[in-house]
């Protein structure tokens, strides 16, 4: 166990209703500063994960604590570590649609400061300059869901870092933006790194992984941690890749000539083979 842990997950499982598996048993613990991404196929629990750190869902079974304090959804109901933790936790959800509700950019970053009891002009300065770093001054009175796709997760993310979170959890950061939106999120997400806050990230994105994480942990398709290491050593594990469904092989015939080729498993949605 990392002495001292931001967040420590003791032989937890999670079930859904009817009884339908997401985590099983996992043990995990967070070091502060620690740039974590967890890997895995659609379904194996990563966005689960996630949301049990968020407080958002709560173990079936097992034991989350953050901040060396036991968290349960009474623990969270109210109180000083309730507000604190809110505080202190922000998450950037897979879909941003479900995050911005707002009637503009402005409002939607100023949110989260009012609901910890700053004062207007503060929580308006302080998502102004947030807006500001993040290059979106231009679009603080345009209306949230009228945004592109890349545009609405950087305002969701500008949401989450107005309260000044100590640790950021992403859910699949990178899908659907342009290769520019993705190589200036994974810029920002280092930078944030650097500067001392505990970033985690859930992905099937393994350039991610390469290029941000210090640590990187793998579920497998029943629910459980197969492997927790260095990305450069588990992105070098090409038949753990495999078997995990995170990459997969085609044979391709050209005339005569047959040879192989290594995909992603998001290269399944996105792969061109007409340029093969």
């Amino acid at each position: 166990m990392t002495a001292n842990p931001v967040f420590h997950l003791e032989d937890v499982s999670f079930n859904y209703s009817g009884g339908r598996p997401a985590l099983n048993q996992i043990n995990l613990s967070l070091a502060r500063a620690e740039k974590l991404v967890i890997l895995g196929p659609n379904g194996c629990g990563k966005s689960t994960l996630l949301k049990i750190f968020d407080g958002l869902l709560f173990p079936t079974s097992g034991s989350f604590t953050a901040f060396g304090q036991t968290v349960t959804e009474e623990v969270l109901e109210k109180g000083e570590f309730a507000a604190d933790f809110r505080r202190w936790v922000a998450f950037v959800f897979q879909d941003s649609d479900i995050q911005l509700f707002s009637s503009t950019v402005l409002e939607e970053v100023s949110f989260g400061p009012l609901q910890l009891d700053i004062a207007p002009n503060v929580a308006v300065a302080r998502a102004e300059e947030i807006l500001k770093m993040l290059d979106l001054i231009h679009l603080k009175d345009s209306q949230p869901h009228q945004l592109s796709g890349g545009e609405k997760k950087k305002v969701a993310l500008a949401s989450s870092l107005a309260t000044g979170p100590e640790i950021l959890l992403a859910d699949e950061p990178t899908n659907n933006l342009d290769p520019r939106s993705k190589s200036w999120l994974i810029d920002l997400l280092n930078q944030l790194g650097e500067a001392g806050k505990t970033i985690v990230l859930a992905t099937q994105d393994l350039e991610v992984a390469a290029q941000f994480a210090t640590r990187a942990v793998i579920l497998d398709q029943d629910h459980k941690i197969v492997a927790d290491g260095s990305p450069a050593d588990l992105l070098a594990d090409k038949e753990l890749l495999e078997k995990v469904n995170l990459i997969h092989e085609h044979w391709h015939e050209h005339g005569d000539k047959s040879h192989q080729h290594e995909h992603t498993h998001r290269d399944e949605h996105d792969h061109d083979h007409t340029r093969e």
